[in-house]
């Protein structure tokens, strides 16, 4: 302990003192390098491991300087004292330019690794408080020398200091036992863990990364703030190890009621029974109008505003620099919506499992994939051979049928998981049983149509003009709401990988049997939407990993990793072989180009080392990752085409995480509509200037904001300090959409929330809904929809006037 104490005042200008305040903590990818290293003295004074017996003082700024070790980027600190100090004499406040930057941090970077390897069963705690005008997320990523890092979140409220933590070693912090590089579990299946122990400090929320570093060689520590519509600010100190309490043994257990909510946390709008469930629905029905929005066409575009040619169909025009999505009688539209309007999200694996020999396997033919599964009961035949996989997640809950219940009918199955506790597993649907208290007086069936006339109703009254993506197929006759509709392409084909294939590997766009599989999907969506005009368009895919930003390895992964192949065995390399070809038509040419060695065309074809060596290999790079995005888009296009001509094409819902710009060009060329899934505050103008260059229409497909007032364990992606902000976030995010010239429209992710114990197919387990599990509407967000709805064309159509 004297090594380490000493090391701390002599370098850092830090020290011990046994702190137990509030604290709060948020680290985002970045880099830190806090060094413990011995300082002279004794080894014999080194402690073996175990928890810190005292508060480890990291930083807490009392001696009135800030630490060279820190530094911000794309902001500023400086010290506040007296009454903004949050204990003590001084604290670090930051000011982060997010306006005008989609990323800014404060960066811990000393210049040695810092060794917490001689503890164990302890945790990073720190004081953090809000002096701002709006709540301020902080995400906070760790790193080691390994090249590991481990990505949390946490929500500053404007207001005081509150205290918050991350687990760096015990109890539940550890990667369970099929994790992967992907892996955003635990082992228990959630996303996040609920608290280990009792206390008024807060836990940070889990995103992803190794969740157990080499704590000998703890590398970088960043608090990042991005995403932001405006400039925020936060205010942090003492930061410093402490030791866990005594971990409660059953924090899991009993977590779940027979509702889906969580049992510990008393919130508005629990219901406690099904008499009070009841008076909440007869409420809410009471109050629901059966008229149409004002100032709404037939299709809900803008009947006040200026009429076009109609097509009969939805189409785009741009008109005064603006996009503009025109519906089938010529008036302008915009489209707003919620996805998800389905039972396959609403159920989560209960830990039981049955005799593989009874459970239908996939097959090569399938259009549906695993995840768009409906809940799929397994076949009373399989009943007696149900079987105990996970005893923690069993626990979880207190309360599920019996398979004869009444509500037995809510249980389904998935026959493979992305991640999760098990690979394949038992589902119970919280979500629909609660439909079926709710609406299903009159027989067991009715309940259903109950709730698509309910929500049809709801989405009329809260002013959203279609529905979102996946939505069940008994929508598609409502002729009261424009809907999407939607297909993956899944079949016997080859992929290629990008050095991230999050949900799976990209498709090899000139394998022929690509395109079969691309006109089986358009086929089956032609087949459910019958022509009818109220279909606004078509998504084919989602969230396909073509590439990240963060290197060039990434950013041409696709092209990187299939130069490795060889040409006769994967139709994309032999294509990039050609490409090649033609533009050296010599090896050494290439060679020189790439500065290679490569013998000869065919050792080309073979296989190469295909790292980055210069400049030109890097254009070259791009070129072919253009010709990559010319393929599968114009492949998919053309199937569409040839079958649904009227209707737009919508693409693949590119993920901002996966979104080279050679891809959103090719997007641009093929696609009616280029389509993003945006997990940030609203489109930062700074970050979305590039679409100027692409002149096209564009559309958010997904995006939420999530609290961890309701219940939930994980508010989410994008967290709110609680409903009246969400709803806040909403609007401004929804704003910032109608105020860029391409964006015609976005769809909030989702409809109801995920389930709190995580959705059966990835475990995924935010507060995302507009209702919750028992489909209790969020007030505040129906408050903030319907206002958005109000001035949705006005504010459009005015913007450039």
């Amino acid at each position: 302990m004297k090594q380490i104490k000493c090391y701390l005042n002599k370098n850092l200008n830090i020290h011990f003192k046994n702190h137990y305040k509030k604290h709060f903590l948020y680290a985002f990818v970045g880099s830190l390098a806090l060094t413990i290293s011995a300082c002279s003295g004794t080894t014999k004074d080194q402690p073996s491991a175990k928890q810190p017996n005292k508060d480890i003082v990291i930083a807490n700024f009392e001696d009135g300087r800030i630490p060279d070790y820190l530094s911000t980027n794309h902001g500023s600190m400086h010290l506040v004292k007296d009454k903004n100090a949050l204990d003590g004499k001084y604290s670090l406040n930051v000011k982060v330019q997010t306006q005008a930057h989609n990323e800014a941090s404060l960066d811990l970077r000393p210049t040695k690794a810092w060794d917490w390897s001689m503890y164990e069963d302890f945790h990073l705690a720190f004081d953090i408080a809000n002096f701002g005008d709006e709540s301020v997320q902080v995400d906070i990523d760790m790193f080691d020398n390994n090249g590991d890092f481990y990505s949390r979140a946490l929500v500053v409220p404007v207001g005081p200091a509150e205290t918050w933590y991350a687990k760096m070693d015990g109890q539940d912090q550890m990667d369970p036992p099929w994790a992967t590089a992907n892996e955003f579990n635990f082992a228990s299946g959630f996303r996040s863990n609920p608290p280990t122990w009792q206390s008024d400090d807060h836990q940070v929320f889990s995103l992803w990364g190794k969740k157990r570093l080499d704590l000998s060689a703890i590398t970088g520590i960043t608090f990042s703030v991005k995403g932001m519509l405006s400039d925020r600010e936060f205010t942090i100190d003492n930061i410093r190890l402490r030791a866990n309490p005594k971990m409660d043994k059953d924090f899991l257990v009993g977590l779940i009621d027979q509702y889906g909510q969580n049992t510990r946390v008393e919130y508005k709008g629990k219901i406690h029974s099904d008499k009070e469930l009841a008076q909440v629905r007869d409420a809410e029905l009471a109050s629901l109008s059966d008229k149409a929005f004002t100032g709404r066409s037939k299709f809900n575009g803008w009947a006040d505003g200026p009429r076009l040619k109609a097509s009969g169909h939805f189409r785009t025009e741009k008109i005064d620099g603006q996009w503009w999505l025109v519906d089938p009688e010529g008036y302008l539209y915009l489209s707003t919506g919620i996805d998800i309007l389905r039972l396959s999200n609403s159920s989560t694996l209960t830990g039981y499992d049955f005799d593989q020999k009874y459970v239908p396997k996939r097959s090569s033919d399938m259009l549906v994939s695993e995840d768009d599964q409906p809940l799929n009961r397994i076949a009373d035949e399989a009943l007696p051979s149900r079987s105990l996989a996970s005893e923690t997640r069993s626990k979880i809950f207190t309360w599920l049928p019996e398979y004869n219940d009444e509500l037995g009918n809510h249980y389904g199955y998935r026959r493979e998981t992305q991640s999760g506790p098990l690979k394949h597993g038992e589902t119970y649907s919280f979500y629909s049983a609660n439909l079926e208290r709710k609406y299903g007086e009159t027989s067991p069936e009715s309940y259903l149509d109950t709730w698509r006339e309910i929500t049809l109703k709801r989405m009329r009254n809260w002013g959203f003009t279609s529905l979102g993506n996946w939505a069940q197929e008994e929508y598609y006759s409502n002729e009261q709401m424009p809907y999407v509709a939607f297909a993956d392409i899944i079949g016997e084909f080859d992929t290629l990988s990008s050095g991230f294939d999050f949900w799976h590997g990209v498709p090899d766009p000139w394998d022929p049997r690509f395109k079969e599989r691309a006109i089986a999907a358009v086929d089956g969506v032609a087949k459910q939407i019958n022509n009818s005009p109220w279909c606004m368009g078509i998504f084919l895919d989602n969230e396909q990993s073509f590439g990240r930003l963060e290197s060039d390895e990434l950013h041409y992964g696709i092209i990187l990793n299939t130069l490795k192949m060889d040409a006769s065995e994967t139709h994309a390399k032999a294509h990039f072989s050609k490409m090649m070809r033609d533009k050296y038509q010599s090896i050494q040419a290439l060679n020189k180009a790439w500065g290679k060695n490569i013998k000869s065309w065919q050792d080309f074809e073979k296989g190469i080392d295909s790292s980055f060596k210069t400049e030109q290999q890097k254009e070259d790079y791009a070129l072919m990752l253009s010709a990559y995005g010319d393929q599968y888009f114009g492949t998919v296009n053309r199937a569409l085409q040839a079958t649904l001509p009227h209707h737009l094409y919508l693409g693949s819902r590119l993920p901002v995480w996966g979104m080279p710009i050679e891809i959103v060009e090719a997007a641009g060329r093929h696609m009616d509509v280029i389509t993003f899934n945006l997990y940030e505050e609203g489109l930062v103008p700074s970050e979305w200037q590039f679409m100027e260059n692409i002149d096209a229409p564009a559309l958010v497909g997904e995006f939420s904001f999530g609290s961890a007032d309701a219940g939930h364990v994980h508010p989410g992606i994008i967290i709110a300090a609680d409903q009246d902000d969400r709803a806040f976030k909403f609007k401004n995010y929804l704003y910032s959409v109608l105020d860029h010239p391409n964006f015609v429209g976005a769809h909030m992710f989702q409809y109801m929330d995920s389930p709190i114990p995580g959705r059966a197919y990835d475990g995924e387990n935010y507060n995302n809904g507009m209702v919750n599990v028992t489909d209790t509407p969020y007030e505040a967000m129906v408050v903030a929809a319907k206002e958005i709805g109000e001035e949705l064309y006005q504010r459009r159509y005015n913007q450039n006037k």
